[in-house]
């Protein structure tokens, strides 16, 4: 669980997705921590250990019968590390839907068919504050900040064959591709890793590791992390 007396970390001058400030006396509408990184970077571990709801992102994939799935250069392979594999504009809705109405319906999605299994419907009640975690997650932190529901935007980072490991590891024991898919893929991932994490940080994730990612989390949840609006948006 989130320590909420818990000071954040990171350095006081980089601006990031949010701006820290004193707890304000006004009730705080629900508002969201997008949680993005590497995949296997441990999002899904730290979402859990939050306490706080959480929205999987991941399950907003596209289906593998999709005609706008993207393909890798030079194959007819569907690039599942791109972000045109994923619906962005379902994943905002339900994000957005979450913080007015406290409940949205979702897809689950089973990876290793590359397909939906079906819906479900995620109920927070009035929390006011939910975790949206998955590899994609930054990619919509700018559209978040504007529907003024983004309290922070978090990415995991750190050892690119600490990641290559717990993702292999998790991938083969749920079964998720083959064997040779799965090797091929986490090994691309991990000479890719730092890539990866410059992007979601230009898009607006702050890099961070689990002890900081919680400190933030923990501030958010207590209040102290409330959004200056920038100037174009006044």
């Amino acid at each position: 669980m989130l320590d909420t007396n818990r000071t954040p970390g990171g350095s006081p001058t980089r601006r990031n997705a949010s701006d820290w400030c004193p707890v304000s006396s006004q009730p705080l509408p629900t508002r969201v921590v997008l949680l993005t990184g590497p995949s296997g970077s441990g999002k899904s571990s730290l979402a859990a250990r939050s306490g706080l709801p959480v929205l999987r992102l991941d399950d907003f994939y596209k289906e593998g019968d999709d005609p706008t799935l993207p393909l890798m250069a030079g194959t007819t392979a569907v690039d599942w590390d791109s972000p045109a594999s994923w619906d962005a504009d379902a994943a905002v809705d339900a994000v957005v839907e979450l913080c007015r109405t406290g409940r949205t319906t979702v897809p689950v999605y089973d990876i290793a068919t590359s397909s939906r299994a079906g819906t479900e419907t995620l109920d927070i009640e009035r929390t006011p504050l939910f975790v949206a975690e998955g590899i994609f997650a930054a990619e919509i932190v700018d559209r978040c900040r504007r529907a003024g529901v983004l309290a922070d935007a978090l990415c995991l980072r750190g050892r690119p064959s600490t990641t290559f490991r717990r993702r292999l590891l998790r991938d083969l024991r749920e079964g998720r591709k083959s064997v040779a898919f799965l090797v091929r893929r986490g090994w691309r991932l991990m000479h890719a890793e730092r890539g990866i994490v410059a992007r979601q940080s230009a898009l607006g994730a702050h890099p961070c590791g689990k002890d900081e990612a919680l400190g933030r989390l923990a501030a958010a949840a207590a209040g102290r992390c409330r959004r200056t609006p920038a100037a174009s948006e006044a």
